[in-house]
């Protein structure tokens, strides 16, 4: 088995990363599973930068092949906020999700509809000589002003997918992982991980258009 460290230990990442990143020969570790403890600065002025500081901090603590994320929500009347800001935007402290998303349509009240919007995510994978390969994905959609569905985590219940008719929250995981940011930027990165490791290539995921 060939070891790859998913460099979160956010519970919804990490099961979207581990449903995505299903492989016979591939063993996903966390953080937790390795008992490291690091908080890494997102002082990065792109995803990239942001996703790079994170793969090369838990590599170096680890010793292994990792696999760090970055993403936003990126709201067209907002000229692109949150981006880069997206879990750091509502000014109190220790705000949760449901306060992000709050702060956000306080924002966009009384602007008019549609909220265009989209979803970005970057992916950089560190190798344990340092070297750093980055790929990107991402998805369009709306921002509506009523919370709908319970699965998924930040910005998910608000961001809706115009054609299909249903926020991401309102997916299911198996969906999410067919349409999603994040799972197109992890799939944009399973060739390098099978270049990498030198395992068989991932089994293909049917993309669900929107």
């Amino acid at each position: 088995m060939k070891q790859l460290l998913l460099a979160t230990n956010n519970p919804g990442k990490v099961e979207e990363m581990k449903a995505l990143l299903v492989h016979p020969q591939l063993e996903l570790l966390t953080p937790h599973d390795l008992g490291i403890e690091l908080q890494v600065k997102e002082s990065g002025s792109t995803y990239a930068e942001n996703a790079t500081l994170k793969a090369l901090a838990f590599m170096r603590a680890s010793g292994l092949l990792t696999l760090a994320d970055d993403s936003g929500l990126e709201v067209d009347l907002l000229d692109g906020l949150p981006g880069l800001h997206s879990h750091r935007f509502a000014p109190m402290p220790a705000a949760s999700d449901a306060d992000r998303r709050h702060y956000l349509l306080e924002r966009m009240a009384g602007k008019p509809r549609p909220w265009l919007a989209r979803f970005r995510a970057t992916v950089a994978i560190a190798e344990p000589l340092g070297q750093v390969r980055v790929v990107e994905g991402g998805c369009r959609g709306e921002i509506i002003p009523d919370e709908r569905g319970r699965n998924g985590f930040g910005y998910d219940p608000i961001f809706l997918f115009t054609r299909l008719g249903r926020t991401m929250a309102e997916l299911t995981l198996e969906e999410k992982n067919r349409i999603s940011h994040r799972a197109n930027a992890v799939r944009n990165a399973q060739p390098i991980l099978v270049d990498l490791l030198g395992i068989r290539p991932f089994k293909k995921i049917r993309e669900i258009e929107v």
